[in-house]
């Protein structure tokens, strides 16, 4: 998977580095090399500004991160799909375009006959918002996290049927 314009998702992913995790030129492209799906939204207008994007990888990605891993040793039979990153910029919020982005995701997995969605959001520090929002669209909690030698935890979430 390719994204257009990496200087503007590091420089949006990075203002949101404590919910996301910082990234450098290199992380991105080895994530968009083992993602699934990936969608950027774009403003109109001069410049076309990156309001907000997003990228999953299925279970079959060889990717090396605690998070992941714990869905697989948990759904190793299964099939799922892992929302690794989604952002939306501070100036584009509430205008529905997170929503937007899981919606295209969903019926990118409607399309590969897959029927379960899996992230994480942090709960220390928290995340009140993105709790609320993943709640709003029939996320449930499947289980906690501890990351960074207890510095971060993390809840993972499941969507598993139903719409977006």
């Amino acid at each position: 998977m390719k994204l257009a314009d990496e200087g503007a998702i590091l420089t949006l992913n990075n203002h949101h580095a404590r919910e996301l995790s910082w990234l450098d030129g290199e992380g991105l492209r080895a994530l968009l090399g083992l993602s699934w799906w990936a969608r950027q939204i774009r403003g109109q207008g001069p410049g076309r500004p990156l309001l907000a994007f997003a990228w999953a990888m299925d279970q079959d990605a060889l990717y090396d991160n605690p998070n992941f891993r714990w869905f697989k040793r948990r759904w190793c039979w299964r099939r799922f799909i892992y929302l690794d990153r989604i952002c939306v910029a501070d100036a584009a919020q509430g205008r529905g375009l997170g929503r937007e982005l899981y919606r295209d995701l969903w019926k990118a997995m409607a399309t590969a006959v897959q029927n379960r969605l899996v992230c994480e959001v942090n709960h220390q520090p928290p995340n009140p918002a993105s709790d609320a929002f993943h709640a709003a669209l029939g996320f449930r909690p499947v289980g906690r996290g501890t990351l960074h030698g207890g510095a971060k935890t993390v809840t993972y979430l499941l969507k598993d049927g139903g719409t977006m």
